[in-house]
């Protein structure tokens, strides 16, 4: 799992003091940056990366962080790569289902729960295939938000 690691970026007149990453950074060692909160920036670190050595102005403030169920929840609202993995879980399941598919299971499956509505062995089948592809969608996301260590 990545480690997320926090640093206060700093600036003077001529230059903004940002966290160095490596170079080389390919698809599996790519730091992403995950957003500003409190005037802290998070950063994930996939493991086994190492990160260069810092400039003073960076190195004073950079700690490795402890995540609580509320640091998460805002870096995910804040974090622009988790607004992206949200948006493709959308993505992925309109290419299969219109919103308008969705509202229809909705409504037979609250129908039927609340028995004003007998399912057809066939509209059953519906449900749970769509339910079964939308959890796929879902655990796609996490094991994504997973990977940033969130």
């Amino acid at each position: 799992m990545a480690t997320i690691i926090s640093y206060k970026k700093t600036f003077d007149a001529y230059t903004t003091y940002e966290l160095r990453t490596p170079d080389d950074q390919g698809a599996e060692s790519y730091c992403t940056e995950l957003g500003t909160i409190d005037g802290l920036t998070y950063v994930s670190v996939p493991p086994g990366v190492t990160l260069p050595e810092q400039l003073p102005q960076v190195a004073a403030t950079l700690q490795t962080v402890t995540l609580t169920p509320e640091l998460r929840a805002q870096l995910k609202a804040a974090s622009p790569r988790c607004a992206l993995i949200a948006e493709r879980m959308v993505q992925k399941i309109r290419a299969r289902y219109s919103i308008d598919d969705e509202m229809f299971f909705a409504r037979i499956g609250l129908g039927s729960v609340l028995g004003v509505y007998q399912l057809p062995p066939a509209e059953k089948a519906e449900i749970q295939a769509f339910g079964e592809f939308v959890e796929a969608v879902r655990q796609w996301g996490r094991a994504e938000r997973a990977r940033l260590g969130l």
